[in-house]
């Protein structure tokens, strides 16, 4: 995997671009782009974003589509039209969070694209290649009651989606997004659905859990509380995946009432994914670390990370952690 910094001098767009590539294979490549100029109107700020995505994918192989596209706004209700509005590709699914960048911008984009799938045309979606078909979800919203009962009703919709592909969320979902709205409020309510939801899914402490993440974030109808965006594969093996726990530094986390696992691995004949949760400042007790002190935090956070990806065999340079940490 290589990284590089990329910057878009007319269009006022800085960002990042990570690859992988390998001879006669699928190459993959994640960018990450943001506006540089916070006074530009948001319009002016996704066309910006979009041209720099339009000479950036110019410039890549040929045979490389968007398999996920996810925004982060700062306003969805007022914004999401728009968006949609300008991003009317089809076949890889849009996604828009309100989550305001850091630097102050209205949207920042991240992007996911790799080469030689095929998109399956009857399937929302799905992209297969050498006997993989890979499921990236449309997101589940609904409308109906507290945050329990959403979490719930939009866990059953994907349960029948998958069903309908004869696959199901204990075998074969790698990666699950919660976003939710006011999450201090209905965080709990989440915790309680999903825990209910797996339970009837033959998913318990003994058996294993789903890499997540649940975080603050809302879509633009108020009404929906949860929102949730999935990542599942048909064709692995059991063999090809590990989860990962890194229990000299955290806990697991049915000790404390939640129920997913700290990170997934999937091993491929030629690479590896990993995907690691939401990630906090704990111990290997479940206590909160450093409280109130938010830098030591974050170095405590990336300190877990990095514990998780060295289970899965990833080593971070020791450089590099330093220059995160002091970046945060």
């Amino acid at each position: 995997m290589k990284y590089s910094k990329i910057k878009f001098i007319e269009e006022k767009v800085d960002g990042y671009i990570s690859f992988f590539k390998k001879a006669e294979s699928v190459t993959e490549y994640h960018i990450m782009i943001y506006p540089t100029d916070n006074f530009m109107l948001f319009e002016d700020q996704v066309t910006s974003l979009n041209n720099s995505l339009d000479k950036i994918v110019s410039n890549l192989d040929l045979h490389s589509i968007i398999v996920m596209k996810r925004y982060f706004v700062s306003d969805a209700s007022n914004q999401t039209d728009y968006i949609e509005s300008q991003d009317k590709e089809s076949g890889y699914p849009l996604s828009i969070v309100q989550q305001p960048p850091l630097n102050g911008s209205k949207v920042a984009l991240w992007v996911w694209l790799q080469s030689n799938m095929i998109n399956e045309s009857n399937i929302d979606y799905a992209f297969s290649h050498n006997g993989y078909t890979h499921y990236r979800s449309k997101i589940y919203t609904s409308e109906n009651g507290d945050s329990e009962s959403q979490t719930i009703n939009i866990f059953e919709d994907y349960r029948n989606f998958l069903k309908k592909q004869d696959i199901s969320i204990a075998n074969n979902c790698i990666r699950t997004w919660l976003f939710v709205q006011n999450v201090d409020a209905n965080y709990q309510g989440v915790v309680d659905g999903r825990k209910c939801n797996f339970n009837q899914n033959g998913l318990t402490e003994q058996t294993h859990y789903i890499a997540s993440t649940g975080i603050e974030g809302r879509n633009k109808n108020l009404l929906s509380l949860v929102s949730l965006e999935t990542y599942a594969i048909k064709g692995l093996d059991s063999r090809q995946q590990k989860f990962l726990h890194a229990p000299e530094n955290m806990n697991p986390t049915h000790e404390y009432g939640v129920t997913f696992e700290r990170g997934v691995e999937i091993e491929y004949g030629d690479r590896k994914h990993v995907f690691i949760s939401g990630t906090a400042s704990i111990n290997n007790k479940g206590e909160v670390v450093y409280p109130g002190n938010i830098l030591a935090q974050t170095e405590r956070t990336i300190i877990n990370i990095e514990a998780l990806l060295n289970e899965a065999d990833i080593f971070i340079p020791k450089a590099l952690t330093s220059l995160l940490v002091q970046t945060t």
